[in-house]
């Protein structure tokens, strides 16, 4: 492995000789650590792994990195290989659509008194993509959000291209009291497409508890068919949970006056080509891609599936709600 494939994470030749360098020097571990811009654990851990113990004590940089690089090309049994009922749960776990942070977090406050158990999510994704016999199933992977059988580095989104501009407010008029997360009944929305634009569904997403609604659109996706069933979903809320709506600059919001009617504060415009307004909805509609894959026809979904997807959403721990599900914050607030 060349020297500079290697993540920076992990110290450099040049680094670990520099410790030899200042340790023999009589520096302390937290001087070290200074100098190099690392953590005081980091140079600790390097010292006590690398020490010399026939020779005083002594740490030659140059021997350290050779057993470094050494220790990196020899493989090692996963943690989920060795133990077979820790495999079991988190396959079990995986079947459901789970992602491997919801599960790691799972284990730890599920099984405290297993510490071997608490591993982190890497250790999931590596038994699923790098296995082996005896690992987890790589059929599994179709169960992650982005279904792919193996990993790819991400890419930059092209920008969205702006294709109405209603005449309406725009999110910088928002009441500040949406920016807060403190209150339930502010919602983001948007529409995830099927194949050619044919075929949709409307996604309502609350900021707060990240609560899912999805909108059945049976008859199309114009502005007619959106206001129609937009208002027949909302008027399912109670009152308090109607406060605001934020949706991006797309014709089919072109009725947005008389959605409007149904919420305390309005409906709100993201400004042009700027998805990240909306981040709550971008990555909730991320996440229901798992379930409505595009360059597919969502027609053929029947409102019952989209009330299972609802309930499934709704009732995973996610880790910006401290592990807790949506529908205990949307129900508790």
């Amino acid at each position: 492995m060349a020297e500079t494939a290697r993540s920076s994470r992990y110290l450099s030749l040049l680094e670990r000789q520099r410790i030899a360098t200042l340790r023999g020097q009589g520096l302390s571990i937290r001087t070290i650590a200074t100098r190099l811009g690392r953590a005081p654990s980091t140079v600790s851990r390097e010292l006590r792994r690398n020490m010399r113990r026939h020779d005083g004590g002594a740490y030659d940089g140059d021997l350290a990195h050779s057993r470094s690089r050494e220790r990196a090309r020899r493989r090692r049994p996963g943690r989920l290989l060795a133990d077979p009922g820790l495999r079991a749960v988190v396959q079990s776990k995986l079947e459901v659509e789970w992602s491997p942070e919801q599960i790691a977090a799972y284990l730890r406050s599920t099984f405290p008194d297993r510490p071997g158990w608490h591993v982190c999510h890497e250790t999931i994704y590596q038994a699923l993509y790098h296995g082996g016999k005896g690992g987890l199933s790589r059929q599994l992977t179709l169960r992650l959000r982005t279904g792919r059988p193996l990993r790819k580095r991400r890419r930059r989104p092209n920008q969205r291209q702006v294709r109405f501009v209603a005449p309406a407010l725009l999110i910088d008029l928002r009441p500040p009291e949406v920016e807060d997360r403190g209150r339930i009944g502010d919602w983001e929305g948007d529409l995830i497409t099927g194949q050619k634009n044919r075929s949709a569904i409307a996604t309502l997403v609350d900021r707060t508890s990240r609560y899912v609604q999805l909108v059945h659109l049976p008859v199309g996706h114009d502005a007619e068919a959106v206001r129609d069933e937009l208002l027949t979903a909302l008027a399912r809320l109670p009152e308090q949970a109607r406060l605001t709506l934020t949706w991006d600059q797309g014709s089919e919001m072109a009725h947005h006056d008389q959605i409007g009617l149904l919420l305390r504060d309005g409906v709100f415009f993201a400004q042009q080509g700027s998805p990240w307004q909306r981040g709550t909805n971008e990555n909730t509609n991320g996440l229901l891609r798992q379930y409505f894959p595009k360059r597919t026809d969502l027609s053929i979904h029947p409102p019952e599936y989209l009330r299972e997807v609802e309930h499934r959403m709704n009732h995973r721990p996610r880790k910006v709600l401290g592990w807790l599900t949506p529908a205990e914050i949307f129900n508790t607030l």
